[in-house]
C-alpha cells in the first residue's frame, strides 16, 4: 500500500473561463470543478489511478475539510486524516485561453503545538501496513520547518520506502534524513542552493549535490522536457512527445505518484522514470488536476524515451 501525506491539505477550485479577462469587472465562468486537493492528495488520487491500494493523510478541519474528505470519499480514496480546530484552505486555478493557469493559493489556518504532536503521535500506525510513504508540499502556519525530515526518519526505521516532494526549508530539513527520492524542479534546485540554472549540465551537477547527501533517487521534473533521473547507475533522461498541454497545475504530483506505485511494485530504474514522465504527461492533457485518462498513459508509456547521459 501506499500513504500521501499532505500537512496543508486544500480545497481545489478549478474555474474555466471563455471569455477574455478583465480586470476590475464581473467576470463570469463558463465551467467550475471542485476536488479535494493538496500535492499528497493528487498524488493518492494518481496512485489509485494506476491501480495501486492508498490511503491519504494530514490534516483537515471545519467546513471545508468535512469537504475535502467526502471528495476523497466520491473518489474511492481511503482516508485517516487527523482533525485540527481551524478550516482547511481553498486554492483557486483559473483557466483561460489567453494566460494558460493562473494559481491563487490561501495559506491555510495555523496549527497548533498540540495538533502537530497528535498527528505525529498517530503518524506511524496511519504508515504502518504502507511499503511506500509520500510527503508532499507546504506546511501550515505554525508548523516546524523539520517535521517531514522527523517523518521521513520515522517511517525509515519502520522499513518504508520515502519520496518527498516539498521546497524551501522543509527541503532543506527534509533531505538531511535521506529519503529513498527527492523530486525537486529546476526553481526548488535554485532556491535550495541560492544559484541560477542555465543548462541541462548545471541541473545534473546539482542534482548529483543532493544525491551525495545520502539519496539514492534524485528525479528532477522539467516541464515538457520531461524528467531526469540521477541515482547510482547512472543519469537518466525520460523525454516524452509533445501533447496538446490543457493544464499543468499536478503533473509533478503525477510524477510522485507514479514513481511511488513503481517503488511498490520494484520497477528498474529505466522503467520508473518512463513510468513517472508518461504519467506526468498524461496529467497535463487533462483539464482535472492530478487525474488522467488511463489511456492516455497506456500510449504515452510507448512514446516516452529514456537515455542514458
Amino acid at each position: 500500500m501506499i500513504t500521501t501525506v499532505t500537512m496543508n491539505a486544500s480545497l481545489d477550485k478549478a474555474y474555466f473561463m471563455k471569455a477574455q479577462i478583465v480586470n476590475g469587472t464581473v467576470m463570469r465562468l463558463d465551467s467550475c470543478r471542485t476536488s479535494a486537493g493538496g500535492k499528497g492528495v493528487n498524488v493518492a488520487r494518481v496512485a489509485a489511478l494506476c491501480g495501486a491500494k492508498v490511503k491519504a493523510t494530514g490534516l483537515t478541519g471545519g467546513f471545508n475539510g468535512q469537504q475535502l474528505e467526502a471528495l476523497l470519499d466520491k473518489d474511492g480514496i481511503v482516508h485517516q486524516f487527523v482533525h485540527v480546530s481551524g478550516e482547511t484552505r481553498c486554492c483557486i486555478n483559473i483557466l483561460d485561453q489567453k494566460y494558460g493557469s493562473t494559481e491563487y493559493l490561501e495559506p491555510g489556518c495555523e496549527i497548533s503545538d498540540d495538533e502537530e504532536q497528535q498527528f505525529m503521535q498517530m503518524y506511524p500506525d496511519i504508515i504502518r501496513d504502507s511499503d511506500v510513504v509520500t510527503i508532499s508540499g507546504s506546511i501550515p502556519r505554525g508548523m516546524k520547518s523539520d517535521i517531514y525530515g522527523r517523518m521521513i526518519t520515522i517511517a525509515k526505521a519502520m522499513g518504508k520506502e520515502v519520496i518527498l516532494d516539498s521546497s524551501g526549508e522543509t527541503l532543506r530539513q527534509g533531505i538531511k534524513s535521506c529519503p529513498t527520492v527527492v523530486k525537486p524542479n529546476r526553481d526548488e534546485i535554485e532556491q535550495l542552493f541560492d544559484i541560477k540554472i542555465h543548462s541541462m549540465q548545471d541541473v545534473i551537477r546539482y542534482a548529483e549535490k543532493i544525491r551525495d547527501i545520502g539519496i539514492p533517487y534524485v528525479v528532477v521534473s522539467l516541464g515538457k522536457e520531461g524528467a531526469l533521473l540521477v541515482c547510482e547507475e547512472g543519469v537518466f533522461h525520460g523525454r516524452p512527445p509533445e501533447v496538446e498541454v490543457v493544464n499543468t497545475v499536478g503533473c509533478g504530483d503525477s510524477m510522485v505518484g507514479a514513481l511511488a506505485v513503481a517503488l511498490e511494485r520494484k520497477y528498474k530504474v529505466k522503467e520508473s522514470l518512463k513510468y513517472a514522465a508518461a504519467a506526468a504527461t498524461a496529467n497535463a492533457m487533462s483539464p482535472n488536476t492530478g487525474d488522467f485518462d488511463p489511456k492516455d498513459l497506456e500510449n504515452l508509456l510507448k512514446q516516452v524515451t529514456v537515455e542514458q547521459i
